[in-house]
């Protein structure tokens, strides 16, 4: 073999080699590409979760107020509230036949008859709402003296509600809101929500007969006498005493027929 010749075989054997190196270099980072790719996924997957699964529940200042002073009556606080919103309220079937429901609170429970038969979509929506739990652990955010003690906003500002609206059904012109009375609370006209009231007193009186009527007080007056007793402050924005010093929780709201 020539000089020549022997050269070029050396060459194409250097080449050879030359390229098997640089063909493990390219697989070698090609394989730490995949490795970093599939560690940093893993690690932002985890990260996520740890966040995500530690994130706490924020709830609003207004009602960590609430939760902040002592339950009235006593009790124990319940499970804070769990802050819910519905394109709208479920259908409940209930018919036209009166729905007892009882409110049980810090102070004790309260009875009512809901009457569906005259106020079909504003019971309709309390049941539904009690039934998803929606009131649970919310609390009685105003109780005016010799008028009434309102509830159901899950904020406890007097502003909060499911983020749907409950159709008017106003009651007839000669409604009285007298003692006993439960009626949804509002702000005008299309704007009834989550919020209800139980009249205590004769200053109730003096309302219009725009406040969709969920029922009547059945049972419960010494746990409603045991609310009103509560000391209050003047509520935030108001010149009304009507901010309870303790809270009144509703803790549960069982449903019956």
């Amino acid at each position: 073999m020539t000089d020549r010749r022997q050269r070029q075989k050396e060459q194409r054997a250097t080449r050879l080699e030359e390229q098997k190196k640089a063909a493990t270099r390219k697989e070698f980072r090609r394989r730490i590409r995949v490795a970093l790719g599939i560690g940093l996924g893993l690690t932002a997957v985890l990260v996520l979760t740890s966040v995500l699964g530690n994130q706490p529940t924020t709830l609003p200042a207004s009602y960590q107020a609430f939760r902040d002073q002592p339950t009235a009556c006593g009790a124990e606080a319940p499970p804070e509230v769990e802050i819910m919103s519905f394109p709208e309220p479920e259908d409940q079937g209930l018919g036209s036949e009166p729905v007892t429901v009882t409110i049980n609170t810090s102070c004790g429970p309260i009875g009512v008859d809901l009457d569906p038969a005259s106020y079909p979509a504003t019971v309709n929506s309390f049941v539904f709402l009690a039934r998803e739990g929606f009131y649970h652990g919310s609390v009685f955010h105003r109780i005016a003296s010799g008028f009434v003690i309102q509830g159901g906003d899950p904020e406890a500002t007097g502003t909060g509600g499911p983020a749907y609206v409950v159709p008017d059904e106003f009651p007839p012109d000669d409604f009285i809101y007298e003692e006993g009375v439960v009626a949804m609370a509002n702000a005008g006209g299309g704007t009834t929500g989550s919020q209800f009231f139980v009249v205590v007193g004769d200053d109730a009186r003096v309302l219009n007969n725009t406040f969709n009527v969920l029922g009547r007080v059945v049972s419960g007056q010494e746990t409603l006498d045991a609310i009103e007793g509560l000391s209050t402050s003047v509520a935030p924005g108001t010149n009304e005493r009507s901010r309870p010093v303790e809270t009144v929780y509703i803790e549960s709201i069982e449903i019956g027929q």
